[in-house]
């Protein structure tokens, strides 16, 4: 209770929000929304890295949540990405499994994510800074950990105590929602010419078009406007030579197909 009694009464209103808010997740959407409102104010981060399982056996699953451009759950290799999560369980554990937060610059441990040949791995490139925190289930006999990914230069200490006291509502969050299915890789991901002349963000659109968003709701996700949306659907339709989105996902489909 010392935390809360050091907050001022605006504060601890914003925390009652975001933990009404997390209590409400339902959906991917839901989560997404929640983790890009006024929970950056606390946690601020481009990326949120979930990931459970036996960790000394390797036997982890992972979700990817980001707005940025392509990275998703389904272009993290999961064999390449073991050692960069067993990596943190160690860090965690070793630091009796307690928040903690690390430079990613002067850090090694992150290498084996900078060789991910994916959009996440090109992501981990431009953060600075992160925060790890877990929760262990006594009763699963496994641990879950949460890592944020910055780009911000350093994080204050005012987030280790943010992820701790938020830790139990994101996981509830999570649990709330099934683990992302592995999609094909995006249009920007495959061999060259296979992508329609598609940037990196229209081939991230049109991945959430193949999951029935809206116009509205990508521009949610991807933190820009509806019009700004339909402004690089009309671009999509132009470059597949379509008239309408069922025309561009079909089209799409048949370059994955082939790809």
């Amino acid at each position: 209770m010392s935390f809360f009694s050091s907050l001022s009464p605006d504060h601890l209103q914003r925390y009652a929000r975001i933990i009404q808010e997390g209590i409400a997740v339902r959906s991917h959407f839901d989560l997404l929304k929640w983790l890009q409102g006024e929970m950056q104010h606390y946690l601020p981060h481009e990326i949120m890295l979930a990931a459970w399982g036996d960790f000394e056996s390797s036997v982890i699953r992972h979700d990817v949540i980001s707005t940025l451009p392509g990275v998703r759950t389904d272009h993290s290799n999961p064999t390449r990405f073991s050692p960069l999560l067993g990596g943190f369980h160690n860090r965690w554990v070793e630091r009796g499994k307690t928040p903690y937060m690390l430079d990613i610059g002067a850090s090694g441990i992150l290498f084996e994510g900078w060789r991910l040949q994916c959009s996440l791995g090109r992501a981990l490139q431009g953060m600075h800074s992160s925060v790890l925190h877990g929760i262990s289930d006594r009763r699963g006999h496994h641990d879950c950990l949460y890592v944020i990914f910055s780009s911000r230069v350093k994080l204050d200490n005012t987030t280790l105590g943010a992820m701790e006291i938020l830790l139990p509502y994101l996981d509830t969050a999570l649990r709330s929602v099934a683990p992302l299915p592995h999609y094909p890789p995006l249009l920007a991901d495959l061999p060259e010419n296979a992508d329609h002349g598609l940037s990196e963000r229209e081939s991230e659109i049109m991945n959430w078009v193949k999951m029935g968003k809206t116009n509205g709701e990508i521009g949610s996700i991807l933190s820009i406007s509806a019009f700004t949306v339909k402004n690089h659907m009309q671009r999509i339709f132009k470059k597949l030579d379509v008239y309408n989105r069922m025309q561009a996902v079909s089209k799409i489909e048949r370059s994955l197909s082939h790809g």
